[in-house]
């Protein structure tokens, strides 16, 4: 998530500046000119300290009336360190007559793992599940009953009567009772 520090500009009267005291970044942030009324320039600067490990693209930026620009403030994460850094960045309106100083902080980033690490367990074979579940469950095996039955008296009803039409007959049921059991095995 990008991090940004808003700027109100003349919220309660013509350029006025209402900024947070402070502000903490682990790295690159945007500065967020929200414009409250007419448009105007706002004067941004970054002092010495923090100018050593943090650069703006431009100093004096236009903001047109009741809108947001946003600004980004480029940090230099390799020269921060370990330790925090300190600095000051100047907000300013009106040709100065507006101006505001915020206490800026400066963090290393949070290492960001670029690769995932794999433990060795995972070479290790892994043991196999010894239970298996049921073919069929209690709700499939009625289904079941009936569809041997069924195929049964087909069979038997071939046999007796050797007629071709019974026969066939019976070739269906086949067929009917295994597309059942496929199905019933599929949805298990």
């Amino acid at each position: 998530m990008p991090q940004s520090l808003p700027v109100h500009i003349s919220r309660d009267q013509l350029h006025s500046l209402e900024v947070p005291a402070s502000f903490e970044a682990d790295g690159s942030f945007d500065i967020r000119l929200i414009n409250h009324a007419e448009s105007l320039h706002v004067h941004l600067h970054l002092d010495d300290p923090l100018s050593e490990i943090a650069t703006l693209d431009a100093g004096n930026h236009y903001v047109e009336g009741e809108t947001e620009r946003r600004v980004r403030v480029e940090v230099d994460t390799d020269a921060l360190g370990e330790q925090p850094h300190f600095g000051k960045l100047k907000v300013a309106t009106a040709y100065g007559a507006e101006t505001r100083w915020i206490d800026v902080e400066l963090t290393e980033p949070d290492p960001t793992p670029d690769s995932i690490e794999i433990d060795e367990s995972l070479a290790n074979p892994q043991p196999k599940d010894s239970t298996r579940e049921p073919l069929l469950d209690t709700q499939q095996l009625p289904v079941l009953v009936l569809g041997v039955v069924a195929l049964l008296i087909a069979v038997l009803s071939a046999i007796l009567f050797q007629q071709t039409v019974v026969t066939a007959g019976a070739l269906i049921v086949f067929a009917g009772v295994v597309t059942a059991l496929l199905l019933l095995s599929n949805t298990g």
